[in-house]
This record gives C-alpha cells, structure tokens and sequence, in this order.
C-alpha cells in the first residue's frame, strides 16, 4: 500500500485493514487517555473513530500504548541469542530497541556487529545500533579487538545504525584524545550516547561540549540534575545488577520529564522471564508515584526522539502501528503487541516462530605456558582491595591486612578475603591480573566467567589458587562461559557458544543454568543476590573506583594500574 491508500482510509473514504475499538488509547502529546477507535491501515496509523475494516478487534476497555522502546541495552547480556531475546520483550509490549553491541565487538570485532545485524532481520523488533565507541573500552586492557574510526566508518552506511554508542573513555574526551575524538568526528550530527559516572563541574562542561548527548550513569538525583541542566538526556536505568530508577525518580518533573528515558542497560534472563522487560520499569515507576502517561512517555517518544526515530514513538496518523495493549496503567500487564499494525505477540507469547541462529565461537587463547603462577608475594602491611557495593557496579576502594603464608599473600574466606584473576584469552598473551576483593561472601571453592565487561577476559574468583585454576581450566575446556568448581570438580557449568557471552539455548533453559550457578554459588557461602553479573563488572574500568584488568589492578580516579600495596 502506498501512501494514497493510507489517506483514503484517513479521510474515510477507503476501509483499514484493522480497527482496534472499545479501546482507551494513550496520548504522550497532551498526557491524556482519549477513548474510541483507532484505524490501521498498510501498517501505518490512518486515524481516529469508527469506520470501515476488512478486520474489527475489540479491546474491551484496554489501553493502547505506543510500542515501548528501550533507549540503551546490550543485548548480548540477555546472554541468549537476539531471536531469543525478541521471544523474551517483544510478548511485553517492546517493539524497538537501541543497542551498543560493544560486548561482542571486545571479543569479535566488526565480524561480532554483523554476525548481530544479520540476526537481526526479519525478527519482531526493530534494532536500532549505535556503533560501539570504546574497543576496548580503555587501552589499559587487552580485548579481542581494537576498533579505530577506520573501522566503524563503513558500519554507518548501515541502515541500522544510527549514532554512536556510550563513550566510556570520558577522559579522553575531555583531554581531546585524537582516536576518540576521530570516532566523535565520524558521527557529527548523529547521537552520541555518553558514559560518565560522577563527572562534574568544568569536566562534565568539557564532556558534553565534545557532543556527547547523555548519560546511564548517574547513581544520584543531584548528579543527574546537574547533567540534565547541561543539556543532556538523562537514561535512568533499572537493569539486573544497577537499579537507579528510585534513586533518580525525583528529578522528573513538568520540565525536566521530556529529557528522561527509562532504559534497562542490562537485564538477566530470570528478570525478562519474571519481571519482563520496559512493562517492569513502568510498573515500578507509577508504583512509586510517576504519572502514568507521562512514564509511557519515557519509554516511547523520548526515545524516539532522541535518536531521531520520526515515525515511532507515538501513536499519530502516518507513524507506524507499533502499539502494546496493556491491561491498566498500574500493573502494565501487556495483553497484544502489534508491529507494523499485525499481532505478533499475545497473553505473553510470541505468535511467530524464530531460530537462535549459528553459534559464533569466541577466543579462549590463554598461554598457560607464559603464566608463571598467581601466586602474590607479600611486600606490605595495607593492601588495596575491590570493595564490592550490593546491587551496583561501583567498587569501594578498601586497605586491608593482607593475610600472609610463608611469605604469600593467599585468600582468607573466614575475613571474605578472596583472590581475583583476569586471564587473558583473546590474543595468548599470558597475561593475568591478580587482585584481592571483599564482598563475595564464598567459603570454598570458585566461580568463573568469560562474560566480564567489557573486554571479556576470563574472570574467576575463588578461596584458593588451586580452585581457582580448576574454574579457569573448565571454562576453557567448554570454550567460554561460566562455572562454579568446589574442591577441583564443577558443580555447575553453563557454555556459552556465542562469542563466550550467549547461548543458543532457549532463554528458559539458560535461566535453569543460571539459576544453577547462582544457587551452587549460594551453597559456597555467596552471599550477593546475582554474583556472576557482579563478577562480570568487576573488570570494568571506567567504573569508579577499584576494578581488574588482565594488566592489574585499577584506579578509576587516576585511570592508571595500581599497585597491590600502599
């Protein structure tokens, strides 16, 4: 159908193809909920109020909303393939979603991007991709890729791909760094997400005056106010391991409420199965207050408009009929999903059948052969240890007496005193960093992991040198992914065979496995609600304030490795 048939219907001189009556239709424009009918034709909105359709669905008094957008989310931390991670959101009401595939560009480069993008066609979401800004994410670590402005340039003519991804290296910005501001210079004129936890004063002045747009970093009403008064978007993010969402709430008011957008950033696959995807963030949001129309809002045309999406967003004669039915705005119980004006998904399931795609084997190239041991030598009375904070992914920076036998430093689970190891397994380098952190809670044993942001390094932590070498060997042996290994043997391992970051398993089926390793690690003494994830951003280092790295131990403060003593 061409634009001629959708002004027919518009004017009432042609039918729809579908007409949704005895709806209540949600208006983000005025921020009131008008009743009646709404026309669809060629999978476009055509208009308002009764008329002629090849097909009529009543909706008994349910409310239509926009298709909820997820402003800012790496898909890869679902940790199931993207079709699989459509089967999981789109059933709840999510119809379009912002990436950064910068987890799988750390360990497959450009190959990683495409191996997503293609993936991506033909599925019930539309995937909107800012190109990863920071491979690595800083030089102080070894991924499996570099990416330059050479190599996301020829990525732009994709028609996917709309702006630049979250721009962690803040201090190169605001020093000018010629790499970061080269990729800044190759988006000019497209939006470029930012990534800047605590920045403030001339620093954030300097940040934003580079271009950059936005931030999912503030943990604080008054950090996120004083960004916002700088002009940017503010992302406020409720994923699986960071929840900012009641932390920042007040700073959403009449003025400020058409610069914020809900976003989820990351989200596990027990929270998609039981809590569901941007339905959960408008629930909790409403339940702690935020007008109802005015939080659909934040999850559909701010997006939309921050990132130039013109014909989404809203539900207005011309843009496309991507609408989610819920059943109230309290509990956002999503009934219907519609994607260009068809049904795909209802009662929480999705109505087309979708594949997992091919495995993408990810690196495991450790040099045993190069690492000498992880054995640390005592050469102080303080140590600096990574202070883990509960349910975020800063870092507390702790002195600690180490404990100390025959002249080496070794783990201490009676003080919650473990060892951390970052083993490179990307370019057989041998390099390891080893550190000491506090919060993990294990009594025995030890959890491994080659999901660990960004870089994707194989991460393990554990009550001893030998456990902990059993976890690395095994997630080798399964060619990345995660495990919990007691006394050498593994309790419980899950195989990740897309890049060491996903599965192509059903989603259910990789909650089963993760629930597993959480629950193994539970019995070990853990005492963090989800320790993988939390494991995961340990090596993270643009996060305040201590992190790992394959290179050693980081200070975000300084952006320098540290030593182990003071």
């Amino acid at each position: 159908m061409g634009i001629e048939d959708l002004l027919a219907v518009a004017r009432g001189d042609a039918e729809a193809d579908l007409l949704l009556t005895g709806a209540r239709i949600v208006n983000v424009f005025t921020g009131k909920v008008e009743e009646g009918s709404l026309a669809i034709c060629g999978g476009m909105i055509a208009g308002f109020g009764e008329r002629e359709a090849r097909e009529t669905v009543d909706l008994d008094g349910a409310f239509i909303c926009p298709g909820f957008i997820d402003g800012h989310v790496h898909i890869e931390s679902s940790m199931v393939s993207l079709p699989e991670y459509a089967r999981a959101v789109v059933p709840a009401g999510t119809t379009a979603v912002v990436t950064d595939y910068h987890e799988i560009a750390n360990v497959l480069g450009v190959e990683g991007i495409r191996y997503m993008m293609r993936l991506s066609e033909g599925q019930p979401l539309d995937v909107f991709v800012m190109l990863p800004s920071c491979v690595p994410a800083t030089p102080m670590e070894t991924a499996g890729a570099v990416l330059g402005a050479k190599d996301l340039i020829p990525l732009l003519d994709e028609g996917s791909v709309i702006g630049l991804g979250e721009v962690m290296n803040f201090p190169g910005v605001i020093n000018a760094d010629p790499a970061v501001m080269e990729k800044i210079a190759a988006c000019s004129g497209l939006p470029i997400d930012g990534h800047a936890p605590g920045l403030s004063g001339h620093e954030l002045e300097a940040y934003v005056a580079a271009g950059i747009g936005s931030d999912h970093e503030c943990v604080s009403a008054d950090e996120a106010a004083e960004k916002l008064a700088r002009g940017m978007y503010i992302y406020i993010r409720e994923g699986s391991t960071a929840r900012n969402l009641e932390a920042l709430l007040p700073i959403v008011d009449a003025s400020s409420a058409g610069r914020c957008i809900f976003v989820d950033d990351d989200r596990q696959p027990r929270d998609l199965l039981e809590e569901g995807h941007m339905d959960f963030i408008l629930r909790k949001a409403v339940g702690l207050g935020l007008d109802p129309v005015t939080a659909v809002r934040m999850v559909s045309l701010n997006a939309a408009r921050r990132f130039g999406l013109l014909d989404r967003g809203g539900i207005v004669p011309g843009w496309r009929a991507d609408l989610a039915v819920v059943k109230d705005l309290e509990g956002f119980e999503v009934l219907q999903t519609y994607k260009d004006g068809a049904k795909v998904a209802e009662e929480r399931e999705l109505l087309m059948d979708v594949q997992p795609g091919p495995p993408a084997p990810g690196a495991m190239n450790i040099a045993w052969e190069k690492i000498p041991g992880i054995e640390v030598r005592a050469d102080g009375q303080e140590m600096l240890v990574i202070g883990v904070v509960p349910d975020q992914i800063i870092t507390d920076r702790l002195g600690e007496k180490p404990t100390v036998v025959e002249g080496m430093v070794v783990s201490d689970p009676a003080r919650d005193f473990l060892k951390i190891c970052v083993f490179e397994r990307h370019r057989g380098t041998g390099n390891v960093g080893i550190g000491f952190i506090k919060g993990f809670g294990l009594r025995e044993g030890a959890m491994a992991s080659t999901v660990a942001h960004d870089s994707h390094n194989l991460m393990v932590v554990g009550t001893s040198d030998d456990e902990i070498l059993a976890a690395a060997r095994a997630v080798e042996h399964m060619g990345g992914g995660q495990a919990v290994v007691k006394e050498g043997e593994v309790l419980v391992g899950l195989p990740l065979d897309v890049a060491g970051l996903m599965s192509t398993l059903p989603l259910a089926e990789v909650r089963e496995r993760v629930e597993g390793l959480q629950g193994a690690a539970r019995q070990l003494g853990c005492t963090l609600v989800d320790p993988f994830m939390t494991l995961s951003f340990m090596a993270l280092p643009v996060i305040p304030e201590l992190k790992i790295t394959d290179r050693g131990l980081f200070d975000v403060s300084t952006f320098s490795h540290v030593p182990l003593f003071t």
